[in-house]
């Protein structure tokens, strides 16, 4: 062989290479031919719609609203279809849609824009609030279409009917008019003529609660503040009675509670007033099947009444004209998913976009609450002051120390002399409750000598090589024959001795639910004692004698309502480090104690002056939050001020201090070291502040300085939190 190309032998037999053959651009749909697709990225700087091409092939099934998968940044991703448009404002070749998954539009129009506006609300992406709003796609539950769409009720169940009124405008939180209508703000909106009191029922015993029921009928949107009766008659059915009748005005209910036992209640009253078959209840122990099932009855108008927990509030109901949240103090209506929006504001926002009604319940009222009554963008329903006391509790403070050295006996299960007393006579006529505010049975431990906190003292489960520090995460027991385990890492600490005393011995300076059983049960041999806590929630209990220990939010409902109560540990509640300590005890005692019998004995642990006592004694919520919010105004704390925390290692939160573009108004606080576990790792939180005014330009602010972060690949995440909960 040589070099030469004359040198080479031809191959005739063998075919020249062809060019790679390419597709041609796909046959563009003839009508609107540009879709605007959001897609499932949770980059902040990439939190817009994007256009693709629709292809003619894709032009029946792409609807706006279906799910559909397209190629970005070099992937198939999902996402939603939001609008087609004729044109677009790209320079460049369009790339097509991959395919639409399902020709199901399941994000409606109503729908798509709160979830735009939740995001902006909580300095989130869209992308990110669309996985709360829409649950994932079930292939089998969506083909299933066996039950037929219904839009407007059936005209054969009587009283509910369908006048065909409109929705009016509303009025934002905060006091702006939005759109035409008369004002929607009170109650019952003054100057209109309606019904006075038709079917009240259980909202005869407030002086504004028919006219509110008259509002819903008759098509308007009245908001308010409920503060609910106590007493064994329970709130669901006033709350079924609502959706009722926001249902014969034609329009849609969505009711949020905290947890699967009051979705159980509500789900059973509405029942009761609808009939079978005209709501759906969703909640999260549903399997993914059902859940989406009955998410799609709702989004196909075949229900226009939905319930559930945190997630129903963006329940894709036709024709919205009422929101419901029970008992918004709770924190299991706080999203623990990015945003982390909450549902009472997220309803809220969703009220005023849809013009539909609110209605905010509880036996307590939160701060938050209060502010949307001092504003004027909600009115109050309450009872007269004669019917409380005709129905409250009778409340008995106890001060534990001096109470405890009357009664060897009361001393043996920490009781008071008076709580011995209420209990006793109260197992003669049923059953009795103690509230408990630790789960466990010794969830904190200290030395018996010098009473230092018990600390683990074995190294980390994980550790890098130049880390020397012990785990210190704090001692508890299970049980009364265990030893004593770290909550942190879990290793038995058998052999703990205390570092300042040399003692090994241990005494208890927190007692849980399940010690507290174990006491009573020694206390009152002759009784049954039921616990309902985190290893189990009960519903109901009979009206037999028995001894109910239960957890804050895990107090079983008693046939008839208790005999008696007594709510244990008050400093618990009063002496945490929280600026919701107050609000939150009065929350978790007035929820304990409006399961009692009318007057019956209450007795609850704490020191009698304590303004959160004192609220509980007058069954007086409204004064305690006014005088919160009033504090809080002083103070500058939310929601008199809208506040925002960067939480993260301290040089990404000084980092992105430096780099926010914040409004003139804004106040930073910190940042300052956060208490958190040793693997975590140095943590730092700074506050922001701002007045609610200056809200929108804080939200956008900070989502642009997390975009600019996400842009160059940042390595450490700063966690972004508007109005958080756990703000101390």
């Amino acid at each position: 062989m040589t070099d030469s190309d004359d040198a080479l032998l031809p191959l005739e037999a063998v075919r020249p290479a062809e060019k790679a053959k390419t597709l041609g651009a796909p046959v563009a749909a003839a009508d609107l031919p540009v879709a605007r697709v959001v897609v499932d990225n949770p980059l902040p700087h990439l939190d817009r719609p994007f256009d693709y091409l629709v292809p003619e092939r894709m032009d029946a099934e792409a609807r706006p609203g279906v799910r559909v998968r397209v190629r970005f940044a070099g992937k198939l991703v999902d996402g939603f279809l939001l609008e087609r448009v004729a044109g677009s404002d790209h320079g460049g070749r369009l790339a097509a849609l991959e395919r639409v998954v399902s020709p199901e539009p399941v994000l409606t129009p109503e729908i798509a824009g709160l979830t735009r506006a939740v995001a902006d609300r909580y300095a989130g992406t869209m992308a990110d609030v669309l996985r709360l709003a829409v649950p994932p796609r079930h292939a089998r539950a969506e083909s299933d279409k066996s039950a037929p769409a219904q839009t407007e009720p059936a005209q054969t169940e009587p009283g509910i009917t369908a006048p065909g009124s409109t929705a009016p405008g509303s009025t934002a939180p905060g006091g702006t008019e939005q759109g035409g209508g008369e004002q929607g703000g009170a109650v019952a909106d003054e100057g209109r003529p309606g019904r006075t009191g038709e079917g009240s029922g259980a909202w005869e015993a407030y002086p504004m609660g028919p006219s509110f029921l008259d509002a819903l009928r008759d098509g308007r949107h009245p908001r308010a503040v409920w503060s609910a009766l106590p007493g064994n008659t329970g709130w669901a059915v006033p709350v079924a009675e609502a959706v009722r009748a926001t249902l014969e005005g034609g329009r849609a209910a969505v009711v949020v509670v905290p947890d699967g036992k009051d979705v159980v209640m509500v789900d059973e009253a509405l029942t009761g007033a609808l009939g079978e078959g005209r709501h759906v209840a969703i909640t999260a122990d549903l399997g993914p099947a059902e859940r989406y099932r009955r998410w799609l009855r709702a989004l196909r108008g075949q229900v226009r009444a939905v319930v559930g927990t945190r997630a129903a509030m963006f329940a894709p109901v036709e024709k919205l004209g009422l929101v419901v949240i029970w008992d918004d103090g709770d924190d299991l209506h706080a999203e623990r998913l990015s945003p982390y929006p909450h549902a009472r504001e997220v309803l809220a926002l969703r009220a005023h976009r849809a013009g539909a009604g609110m209605l905010i319940g509880g036996y307590s009222r939160t701060a938050e609450a209060t502010q949307l009554l001092a504003s004027g963008w909600a009115g109050p329903i309450v009872a007269d002051r004669a019917t409380v006391r005709a129905v409250a509790p009778r409340v008995k403070p106890a001060g534990e120390d001096g109470e405890l050295a009357k009664d060897q006996a009361a001393r043996a299960a920490r009781l008071p002399s008076v709580a011995w007393r209420a209990l006793r006579l109260g197992l003669e006529d049923g059953p009795v409750l103690v509230q408990v505010p630790r789960r466990g049975y010794l969830p904190s431990l200290a030395c018996r000598t010098c009473r230092a906190p018990a600390r683990c003292a074995h190294p980390p489960t994980r550790a890098t090589l130049t880390e020397q520090l012990l785990c210190h995460g704090p001692l508890a027991l299970r049980g009364g024959h265990a030893a004593p385990y770290c909550r942190w890492c879990g290793r038995i600490a058998g052999d703990w001795r205390c570092p300042s005393c040399g003692d090994g011995r241990i005494r208890a300076s927190v007692v849980g639910a399940r010690r507290t059983a174990e006491e009573l049960g020694r206390a009152f041999p002759s009784v049954p004692v039921k616990t309902s806590g985190r290893d189990g929630v009960l519903a109901t209990v009979g009206e037999g004698r028995a001894l109910v220990v239960a957890t804050p939010g895990a107090e079983p409902v008693a046939a008839g309502g208790y005999t008696a109560a007594v709510l244990l540990d008050g400093w618990a509640m009063l002496g945490r480090a929280d600026l919701r300590a107050g609000e939150e005890a009065v929350r978790r005692w007035m929820n304990a104690a409006a399961l009692l019998r009318p007057s019956a004995e209450l007795v609850v642990l704490a020191d009698a002056a304590m303004p959160a006592v004192q609220a509980l004694l007058r069954w007086d919520p409204i004064t305690h939050a006014e005088r919160e919010l009033a504090d809080r105004r002083e103070l500058g704390f939310p929601p008199a001020v809208r506040m925002a925390t960067l939480t993260g290692s301290p040089s990404a939160v000084r980092e992105m201090l430096g780099e926010v573009r914040l409004p003139s108004q804004a106040q930073v606080l910190g940042p300052v070291p956060v208490e958190t576990r040793r693997s975590d790792g140095e943590q730092e939180r700074a506050m922001i502040r701002v007045p609610r005014s200056v809200g929108p330009e804080l939200a956008l602010a900070l989502k642009g300085a997390t975009g600019v972060r996400a842009a160059r690949k940042a390595q450490d995440v700063v966690r972004v939190s508007v109005d958080p909960l756990d703000l101390i």
